[in-house]
């Protein structure tokens, strides 16, 4: 982690954002292909959450207790050792180079780089570490004897929990930053709330309803994907 610098504060969602696809769902897929659920099902009930993700209407715990499952009853060090996998097999494929340029710009200007994402921690945060930003929010999970059960610890960090993690974050830094400030990079609509917040919203490669509400209310509209 960084210093706190005293640049501005820029946010960044991570998938479908810095990513050129879903972490959560390629978490799924991973698990599918390594035969380590069973195929139909695990599909299945994968993509609906990511359906109901997309529509804007995902029942959060019930993703990551889906999400979780499989991992369990494995040891810290079996995790390690599987997420490691999944970042080669899966998440290296589909980091955007243009993602980790945008975010080191904001470094190289001194800005405190917040990824924050609604994916849990598990697989959020070593793909987070890859672009090298000051500071990662994702769904907390919770342990118990050292192993995850299955339930968000807090706030969701989505649609209006971003806002209410990064309010609670806010409130410890003796106002290095505020939001009246800051620049938020997303493509999905589930991220208006915290969009609404920041003086600078910029929709990356959006979602249907995200573009019309950008080209609306006269916001960016950035790819980084060519």
């Amino acid at each position: 982690m960084q210093s706190i610098s005293s640049g501005k504060l820029a946010l960044f969602d991570l998938d479908n954002t810095l990513l050129e696809g879903d972490s959560d769902h390629a978490w799924g897929e991973f698990l599918i292909s390594n035969d380590l659920v069973e195929e139909k099902a695990h599909r299945e009930k994968n993509d609906r959450f990511y359906d109901q993700y997309k529509q804007g209407a995902l029942d959060i715990h019930g993703y990551v207790a889906f999400t979780i499952q499989p991992v369990m009853q494995l040891e810290r060090t079996q995790r390690a050792q599987l997420l490691a996998k999944f970042m080669e097999q899966s998440v290296e494929p589909i980091i955007l180079d243009k993602g980790k340029e945008l975010v080191r710009t904001h470094l190289d200007a001194g800005d405190f780089c917040i990824i924050i994402t609604a994916t849990n921690e598990f697989i959020s945060t070593p793909i987070a570490k890859l672009f090298n930003a000051d500071l990662i929010m994702a769904t907390q999970l919770q342990i118990s004897n050292g192993m995850y059960n299955g339930k968000i610890l807090g706030t969701p960090c989505y649609q209006d929990g971003k806002v209410a993690k990064i309010n609670a974050w806010l409130d410890q830094q003796e106002a290095r930053f505020n939001l009246s400030e800051a620049v938020f990079y997303s493509d999905s609509i589930n991220d208006l709330p915290l969009l609404q917040e920041v003086a600078t919203p910029v929709a990356v490669d959006p979602d249907r309803r995200l573009r019309e509400k950008a080209e609306s209310e006269g916001w960016k509209i950035l790819t980084l994907r060519s």
